[in-house]
């Protein structure tokens, strides 16, 4: 079996604006679209990915998978609640539907690993929580093995609002 390597190394050129494969567009637009589209984003290009989002979130992902942009990457998951139930796990849940991975400073990556491995011996995960944790271990392993990259613990803010939203109806 090839050994598999993970490759961040920034590459050639301009600087990438999409961290997905993308190419140029030539587009005619209506003076007002671009108008509104500028006030979305200031980069068109960027405003146009902006409004396809919710259509891109309907897509099936991987159960987890590496976010990359430039050299560094982040590990993204679908939510899995048996995930967020192990100590010291939270789930960052972002708008196209997966989660990030937090935890708190008394786990650490290694930790994560050993959890994960623990989780999928004891056979207790549903086909689909087994899915995720195999491909956050694979991850997480290749990650470590590959000469070319480092595993590195980060913090991030979370803002987290104190209030229901006004516009949630109840049941």
């Amino acid at each position: 079996m090839a050994k598999r390597t993970l490759s961040l190394a920034p590459r050639r050129g301009r600087p990438r604006k999409f961290i997905v494969p993308s190419r140029p567009i030539t587009l005619t637009l209506p003076e007002q679209v671009i108008e509104a589209l500028g006030r979305i984003d200031g980069d068109l290009g960027r405003a146009v990915v902006r409004l396809a989002q919710p259509e891109l979130a309907k897509r099936a992902h991987a159960p987890a998978e590496l976010a990359a942009f430039g050299r560094t990457a982040v590990i993204v998951v679908h939510p899995s609640r048996t995930l967020e139930q192990q100590k010291g796990v939270t789930l960052v849940h972002l708008p196209d539907g997966r989660a990030l991975i937090s935890f708190d400073q008394s786990i650490t990556i290694g930790g994560l690993e050993l959890m994960i491995n623990d989780a999928l011996e004891a056979a207790r995960l549903t086909s689909v929580d087994r899915a995720v944790f195999e491909a956050i271990g694979n991850i997480l392993r290749t990650a470590r093995r590959s000469p070319g990259t480092a595993l590195l613990q980060r913090n991030i803010i979370v803002v987290e609002s104190r209030r229901r939203s006004k516009n949630r109806r109840s049941a």
